[in-house]
């Protein structure tokens, strides 16, 4: 992140605490091509008027109608249906827009959120957004956007259950250092660094425990938790996607499906397919697969490196809200998936976004802000923009989306 964004960015979180009383604090600032700043405001400085009114009002008395960027902490509602946002938009050309987290008060998505039709709006980096959180603390402890409603997910972290198996080898790190190497490949730098040990020895350690992490979590996991018991039609909208896609039936391709997880989704969807590979880094779903479809080829291995796999083998690859685990290489997955795949090989990818909540049984969209216990609902298609990014970097081709209220599926083409 460049560091003159980085400035702004924290300038602007640093003006919302000159809030005074009990309102949701929003920091806002306006800056010109030169990374001068051209005014700001926050929520609160003038009575009764809202950050945006106070940012037009100052741009006008300044003479001045564009803005190379804005910096703003919260994308506030001002009413039901309108965004504070809009009403700066339609009064300032602003080049780039930088987001910190969305309204505590946003339960669902607004068909004119500028952050799902604009290209021009960028995020706050995670620290900076548990920042904002945490700032804001009691009106998100109090919104949609907590998954304490969710106990499952809202108990059982992937970090938590790393931290505490690292501790019972003798591996002591702070939630800030994990937070901040969330990569296995880092993790494993910094425990090396930190402790003096060999970085292999380390890597063999830190894989074992995210084994372990990942098993103690999702080996017996149902949908009983899971959105996808909500989105009854999660079965015929893969199927749809791959019927879209697909030149042949799925059960005639070589298939390779990454991160199975409990395997429950493997045996809903696969169970006809003859030539499948199941991959996961934790072995007890595979187990359970390799029981009910004993003809398939289980393996147990990152997606990040699929070493024991030849190149240019699968006509089909597919991996179902994994890319978006935690400790996930993105960059390294999609490298290995582009490897094992033949020329005009297809991707099928979803990313999760949504949780159930289960006491007033609806979906509370979005992805959890690592390190927090809150959704985002921006956070699942700032994944999926990341993801196509990763899969034109490659070399995949013929990208396309297809969004349900549970997760959001995407597809390439290779072409070698």
């Amino acid at each position: 992140m460049d560091k003159g964004k980085l400035y702004w960015m924290n300038y602007s979180i640093e003006l919302a605490d000159s809030v005074k009383d009990e309102r949701l604090h929003v920091g806002a600032v306006l800056v010109a091509r030169d990374n001068k700043l051209i005014c700001s405001s926050y929520a609160g400085e003038r009575k009764d008027l809202s950050w945006s009114t106070i940012l037009v009002s100052k741009m006008k008395e300044c003479n001045v109608d564009n803005a190379c960027c804005l910096f703003l902490t919260i994308n506030t509602l001002c009413s039901t249906t309108e965004f504070d946002l809009n009403i700066l938009a339609k009064e300032v050309d602003i080049k780039e827009i930088y987001l910190g987290v969305p309204d505590p008060n946003l339960s669902d998505y607004l068909p004119n959120d500028l952050v799902g039709t604009s290209q021009n709006i960028y995020r706050y980096p995670e620290d900076l957004q548990r920042k904002i959180i945490k700032q804001n603390f009691d009106y998100y402890a109090n919104s949609h956007q907590n998954i304490k409603s969710n106990p499952y997910y809202y108990t059982k972290r992937i970090s938590n259950l790393v931290l505490e198996n690292l501790q019972q080898n003798g591996i002591i790190i702070s939630k800030e250092e994990l937070e901040s190497n969330k990569q296995t490949d880092k993790l494993v730098q910094l425990i090396a660094k930190k402790y003096n040990l060999k970085v292999a020895d380390v890597s063999d350690l830190v894989n074992l425990i995210m084994s372990r992490a990942f098993d103690e979590k999702y080996s017996t996991y149902n949908y009983i938790d899971d959105a996808r018991s909500f989105n009854v039609d999660w079965q015929k909208n893969f199927l749809y996607v791959c019927n879209k896609v697909l030149i042949s039936e799925m059960e005639n391709s070589n298939i390779l499906d990454v991160g199975v997880g409990s395997g429950n989704e493997a045996i809903a969807l696969f169970s006809k397919c003859e030539k499948i590979t199941f991959v996961d880094i934790a072995p007890n779903g595979l187990k359970k697969i390799k029981k009910r479809m004993p003809n398939s080829i289980t393996i147990v291995s990152r997606a990040e490196h699929l070493t024991t796999l030849a190149s240019d083998t699968y006509d089909l690859y597919i991996s179902l809200r994994t890319y978006n685990s935690s400790f996930f290489d993105m960059k390294k997955a999609v490298s290995e998936a582009y490897r094992v795949l033949k020329n005009n090989g297809i991707i099928i990818l979803s990313i999760a976004n949504g949780f159930l909540c289960l006491e007033g049984e609806y979906i509370i969209p979005g992805l959890i802000i690592p390190g927090t216990g809150f959704v985002d609902i921006y956070r699942g298609f700032d994944m999926v923009k990341k993801l196509s990014f990763e899969l034109l970097q490659k070399g995949f081709t013929n990208i396309q989306f297809f969004s349900t209220n549970a997760e959001i599926f995407l597809s390439a083409e290779v072409k070698k």
